[in-house]
């Protein structure tokens, strides 16, 4: 059960349920969350991906993401999902949602209604290594560069929607 994902039309309503793998092969729309954590001096908490990951294995991204199991709120999942891979306990807000399609590696497609949360925290971060290879703090200007000149570094996912999030939080 815990490797579907919720399948959802266009208004984020629950149409069925999906092995993870398949939703992406065949880029059935989703839902999905991003979790954007920035410290108290403002720089963006990134992770890399770890390697094995089924897709964007050693790319960039933002703090965490992942996929809802069913019958679970987004937001409990996004908390979850926080300690699980980054060993972070905070608060989280939610910022907003939006649905995006991408093609990713190995053939598959990222179709996702994602909801985006955010939180400051100065917690150090404690890394399941299976999930995540490395972290590290950015400002955000810094990052905007380094994602103009090493585009390819980066998931889809996070090039998409990085400005929209930082143009809606005000740190």
């Amino acid at each position: 059960m815990n490797n579907q994902v919720v399948l959802v039309n266009e208004n984020d309503d629950e149409i069925g349920l999906m092995p993870k793998l398949e939703a992406h092969q065949k880029g059935v729309l989703h839902r999905a969350f991003s979790i954007f954590i920035f410290n108290t001096r403002g720089e963006m908490l990134l992770q890399q991906r770890a390697y094995g990951k089924y897709h964007s294995e050693g790319l960039w991204s933002n703090t965490c993401c992942s996929h809802p199991y069913p019958n679970e709120s987004t937001l409990s999942a996004a908390k979850r999902r926080l300690y699980e891979e980054m060993g972070i306990h905070s608060p989280l807000y939610f910022l907003y949602s939006f649905r995006y399609e991408a093609a990713v590696d190995n053939g598959l497609i990222e179709h996702e209604l994602d909801h985006i949360f955010w939180a400051v925290s100065d917690e150090t971060p404690t890394i399941n290594i299976d999930e995540v290879l490395d972290y590290k703090y950015i400002t955000p200007e810094e990052l905007r560069e380094d994602m103009k000149k090493r585009p390819d570094i980066y998931t889809e996912w996070f090039k998409i929607c990085l400005d929209e999030v930082l143009s809606k939080i005000k740190l």
